[in-house]
């Protein structure tokens, strides 16, 4: 039976039908002829197979030939009784066509499954996961509407379907169930399927996700050029993170652990989280496909990619999910950031950015997929972070918009941005019940609980400080409070014991230079950090001086830098600090006029002179300087 077509290629009425292997009793009809394999010999006839669901008995009062198991024949199917049982006459043919005809299933589609508990089904879709356990093995198959998980069980932690792998295009037949209030499918079978099947399915999937995956047109919140120009690439992103959703790929966000890197991650996470929650039939996903981690420094450290590596690979190894895509938030732009992408690139794992720290494009985005950054349109880092992650967040999710209002104010308070657009964003803030003061103790409430967090993400406590996701108004307003005395508390704690040793100088250019030794005179290992220590004192100082600032608080092996009123460029200054002091294994960056450095601890006087000197012979930015004046 060589010669094969299709049913276009001859009448059914002289076609012997070759069913495909996922054909159901509900592809056979009475009177056809088919294609049929010997599986089983009794004393009253022979059973036959003729798809992996289809088979029946021939009678030996119709058999005029004895048959053994594996033998070929062609049946004619005589009657489909009550009972489901078919029975089958040999046809005794050599038929000229064969015709092939696939399964005539009606598929469901798996946002509707609830609807069908208790029934069987047919889904087409792509295997995004192949999870074993200690009982069944789950399948996570994503159609045009959304991803289930789909359990087939061979025997306890045996591998059901050894030969369906993630990425394979399926045929599942089985029974909607529900569990934990998740619906499933319980597997009676899985056809991989191949050719034009597979082809055709895989267009139908495209074409949903690309459609799925387009972010909506949205205006702004704020009528600004500066913001405007960056909309595009931010479209770009939020098209990408939703496609990423869509195809089931894990996602971890890294972000700087301060008020502006919690102002552009939470949005985005409470967006993606709620897609996802629409993707996936199981409530628990957005747990497993997306992780927040704050980052100490405003870099990719490789201590976090390292983490985050193992973690994702032993994801792959134990769960069959698929390696992440990463996101960095409010850092991720600079040199520092290289060796770790640099890790991360010998794996299958996409990287985007999306940062208003100074940047080395040369550097990062020969391993980024997507690079935003206001340096890159000529802008600087006024626009933060948190209000380009605004944007992202809505064009990810638009009904979050009435929740977001006040988040950009908040970012910018926290990052001291002085953007033309602040006061329009103060006003939007303010038209959500939001004033100046308590957006203020949010932001100092957010830094409080970054520190304590340390390497924890604190999901559903930030969400309640920040005020999003459905919030108790009585208890976010309490909590902040709290939180913010708390702070305050401890910041003055803290500069009541360090303002008497810190020493001031002018320098050449005018500016009142102030440092502080932190290890000395600061206590250690609790809130405020140095980071902050050193900016609470350059604060009052700019405060108290109406004049241009630079501030210093330093330690064994680091320093951090703070400056109003002067032009630095932190970043370039790192550089040359490298160039001239050899061994001194300086590093780090930051803002142009807000940053630290690290270097070895012997050569500390030698890298703090170093940086007096070229922050005497920086300019003093006079309109920065005219504002302090006012």
């Amino acid at each position: 039976m060589t010669n094969v077509s299709t049913a276009d290629d001859a009448g059914e009425s002289q076609a012997v039908v070759q069913l495909a292997p996922g054909c159901t009793r509900e592809d056979v009809t009475e009177g056809e002829r088919y294609v049929a394999r010997v599986n089983g010999v009794v004393d009253y006839g022979i059973f036959v197979d003729l798809s992996e669901n289809v088979s029946g008995l021939v009678h030996e009062s119709t058999l005029s030939r004895q048959y053994e198991v594996g033998d070929e024949l062609v049946v004619e199917l005589a009657e489909i009784r009550q009972n489901g049982d078919l029975s089958f006459e040999p046809a005794d043919i050599e038929p000229e066509n064969v015709v092939e005809r696939a399964p005539s299933y009606d598929r469901t589609a798996t946002a509707v499954l609830r609807q069908n508990v208790g029934q069987t089904v047919h889904l087409e879709g792509e295997v995004v996961q192949v999870k074993q356990t200690g009982g069944p093995t789950i399948f996570r198959v994503r159609d045009e509407t959304a991803i289930v998980p789909c359990t087939a069980f061979e025997g306890a932690g045996v591998r059901a379907h050894a030969a369906v792998e993630v990425g394979d295009v399926v045929h599942v037949r089985g029974v909607v169930e529900t569990r934990e209030d998740s619906v499933q499918v319980e597997v009676d079978d899985i056809e991989r399927l191949n050719d034009d099947r597979e082809r055709s399915v895989r267009n139908r999937l495209e074409a949903a996700v690309a459609e799925r995956a387009e972010p909506p047109e949205l205006d702004p919140l704020v009528d600004w050029p500066a913001l405007e120009q960056m909309l595009p690439e931010l479209r770009r992103v939020a098209r990408r993170l939703r496609r990423t959703v869509l195809e089931s790929r894990p996602i971890r966000i890294r972000h700087h652990a301060d008020g502006d890197g919690m102002c552009a991650a939470v949005p985005v996470q409470l967006a993606l989280e709620r897609l996802i929650e629409k993707t996936h039939a199981e409530p628990s996903a957005k747990r497993h496909q997306l992780k927040r981690l704050p980052s100490k420094a405003p870099y990719y450290e490789m201590e976090d990619a390292t983490r985050d590596l193992n973690y994702s690979l032993g994801d792959r190894d134990r769960h069959g999910q698929k390696l992440p895509l990463l996101l960095m938030l409010d850092n991720g732009s600079t040199e520092e950031d290289r060796p770790a992408y640099r890790t991360l690139d010998h794996y299958d794992i996409p990287i985007i950015v999306l940062d208003h720290h100074h940047p080395d494009p040369e550097a990062v985005e020969p391993f980024v997929e997507e690079h935003v950054n206001p340096y890159l349109h000529g802008e600087d880092y006024r626009i933060t972070a948190g209000m380009l992650s605004v944007e992202l967040a809505r064009m990810i999710d638009p009904t979050l918009t009435d929740e977001l209002r006040h988040v950009p104010a908040v970012a910018g308070l926290s990052d001291r941005s002085k953007a033309d657009a602040m006061d329009d964003y103060l006003a939007l803030a303010k038209e959500a019940g939001h004033s100046r003061d308590s957006l203020e103790e949010i932001g100092e409430a957010l830094d409080y609980e970054a520190y304590m967090l340390r390497y924890d993400a604190g999901r559903t406590l930030i969400y309640d400080v920040l005020g999003i996701d459905d919030v108790d108004e009585a208890r976010h307003r309490d909590l902040v409070t709290f939180l913010d005395d708390r702070a305050g508390d401890a910041v003055d704690a803290q500069l009541d014991d360090a303002m008497s040793h810190v020493d001031h100088e002018r320098i050449a250019n005018g500016a009142h230079l102030y440092r502080l030794d932190l290890d000395a005179h600061a206590h250690r290992f609790t809130y405020p950090a140095p980071g902050k220590t050193t900016g609470e004192i350059h604060d009052r100082k700019v405060t108290e001086t109406r004049e241009p600032v630079i501030s210093i608080g330093y330690g064994p092996d680091f320093a951090v830098l703070r400056s109003d009123g002067v032009r630095l460029d932190i970043p370039q200054m790192v550089s040359d600090l490298n160039d001239e002091l050899p061994g001194a294994g300086v590093s780090g960056g930051g803002h142009l006029v807000v940053g630290s450095i690290r270097f070895v601890p012997g050569m500390r006087e030698a890298v703090l002179d170093a940086l007096v000197e070229k922050m005497a012979d920086a300019e003093i930015d006079e309109a920065l300087s005219s504002t302090l004046d006012r």
